[in-house]
């Protein structure tokens, strides 16, 4: 993005969308607001949110085996669609 965004907290990553736009995907994690803590996703447009989700860390290992499954799918189709 060429306007930067305010500096995340750590850990956290900032995902560009290959769309441009100056649109982001913003995660970062949140322990200091409880004792179990959140994951916030937040959707950034020109270095303005312009929404959140908070998702709580014991949800997190479900949306990462999610992430892997459609991964894995897609790598299937990748090298099935090579090999054809």
């Amino acid at each position: 993005m060429s306007t930067p965004v305010r500096a995340l907290r750590s850990p956290g990553a900032i995902f560009l969308d290959p769309r441009g736009d100056e649109r982001a995907l913003r995660v970062s994690w949140h322990t200091d607001g409880g004792p179990d803590g959140v994951v916030v996703l937040s959707m950034w447009r020109d270095n303005l949110c312009v929404a959140t989700f908070r998702l709580a860390v014991d949800e997190v290992p479900d949306l990462i085996a999610m992430l892997r499954e459609g991964l894995d799918v897609a790598y299937a189709a990748t090298r099935s669609a090579r090999s054809a």
